[in-house]
């Protein structure tokens, strides 16, 4: 079998060749490289239809209108862009904003700043499989919530929200409904047409397409959300973000999609039985936990605390094999995820936390192969730890000797 194996498709995956040779044709001089927006020669004009085809290619997935996707440097630019956007714009009709606080940092650290600057934000507890109940999202919307922002599918667990009835009650209240969707598009079904959301965060690099080009949906009908830009200069994307086009980049992520609307059904299923046949076997070992909701998830994410050891000391077990510890934008902070923690998961069981991540280009072989390795190594670290033994006699005893988690609120507003 060819080593090393990748299992970190959540942080990034690897381009699509079908679209890596398409970014190269969008390039050169023999290609299509002209600047978008330079209507008055045929170049410009080249690259102008395949920016508007990419955008019908990225619409059609979400089955949106054309018109409502603007594009971004990525899914981070995209959550800044509609959290900040709207705010700002929407200043006059309140200060509220509601999320949770099992999103990404890209959202996180946005609510932060906003909460710095004059807005109140309410983060809310997930339930321990990681749902946000629907009527602890209604008790904490108020008069004056302008936007909810809430994840479709977790980057860490894997925990899918239930998008039909969030956006039911955000529409009937009167709020707005921003959804990071970087890990569910191309992974799940999303129709615009029939889900209420407001704004929806895309990603190319989630989907075997290139880093640094995302995009923003942002709905127009019945009521164009207003937003205020973040970015000013040439007034490209209506005036919403500005900056030259990369047309290469554009034509790359609109592929990924065109890709993904054709071929989700058959590939979600296969790296669904991937990842249940890597479950299974690792379930065999004790002590064994899964993180996160056991039927509600998408398909490519496990998320495995494996008691008495630590994710860090398995990790570097495994040289030849890429997992990760949680959400790759925040692994070099060396702290248990947030996003553990957020759902009562204790310290312990948060660092003894490893995400396996499958996708497009996962064999049966790589699963079966990790398997048997990260059983091996965990076996073997588990006979060096103290704590290991402490555990195996607090069971013998019929004593837990794993901490309970502190009891906590579902729903809490710091400070502005």
């Amino acid at each position: 079998m060819r080593l090393p194996v990748y299992l970190d498709y959540a942080a990034t995956t690897p381009v699509d060749p079908r679209i890596a040779a398409l970014l190269g044709r969008h390039l050169t001089l023999d290609g299509v490289f002209g600047n978008p927006s330079s209507a008055t020669h045929v170049f410009g004009r080249q690259a102008a239809r395949v920016v508007e085809t990419a955008r019908c290619q990225v619409a059609g997935l979400l089955n949106a209108d054309p018109r409502e996707i603007i594009w971004t440097s990525g899914a981070t630019e995209a959550n800044n862009l509609a959290l900040t956007g709207v705010m700002r714009a929407q200043a006059r009709r309140g200060r509220h904003l509601l999320t949770s606080k099992t999103e990404h940092k890209a959202v996180l650290d946005v609510c932060r700043w906003l909460g710095q600057n004059g807005c109140i934000v309410t983060y809310l507890d997930p339930d321990p499989d990681g749902q946000i109940p629907l009527e602890r999202i209604a008790e904490a919307l108020r008069p004056d919530t302008v936007l909810a922002s809430l994840m479709h599918v977790n980057n860490e667990t894997g925990v899918i929200h239930d998008l039909a009835a969030i956006s039911a009650l955000t529409r009937e209240r009167g709020v707005l409904l921003h959804v990071d969707a970087a890990q569910s598009a191309g992974k799940l079904p999303i129709d615009l047409q029939t889900l209420p959301v407001d704004l929806l965060s895309l990603s190319a690099h989630k989907l075997c397409g290139p880093k640094g080009i995302g995009a923003l949906y942002v709905r127009q009908r019945p009521v164009r959300i207003r937003l205020e830009p973040l970015l000013y200069g040439g007034g490209q994307e209506r005036g919403l973000r500005a900056g030259t086009l990369p047309t290469h980049q554009i034509a790359a992520m609109g592929e990924a999609f065109r890709i993904a609307s054709e071929e989700m059904g058959a590939e979600q299923a296969q790296i669904r039985s991937l990842r249940d046949r890597l479950w299974q076997t690792l379930a065999g070992l004790d002590r064994v936990e899964l993180n996160g909701h056991p039927r509600e998830n998408v398909a490519g994410i496990l998320n495995v605390s494996f008691t008495g050891v630590t994710a860090e000391a398995v990790l570097a077990d495994l040289p030849d094999i890429a997992v990760s510890t949680g959400s790759a934008c925040t692994s070099a902070t060396n702290e248990p995820s947030h996003v553990l923690r957020a759902m009562g998961v204790d310290s312990l069981r948060a660092r003894a936390a490893i995400r396996f991540s499958l996708g497009r280009f996962t064999t049966v072989e790589e699963i079966d192969y990790t398997a048997g390795a990260v059983i091996a190594a965990v076996n073997r670290l588990r006979e060096l730890s103290p704590l290991w033994e402490d555990i195996q006699q607090g069971s013998e005893s019929g004593q837990s000797a794993t901490p309970k988690a502190n009891e906590k609120r579902h729903i809490s507003v710091p400070s502005s």
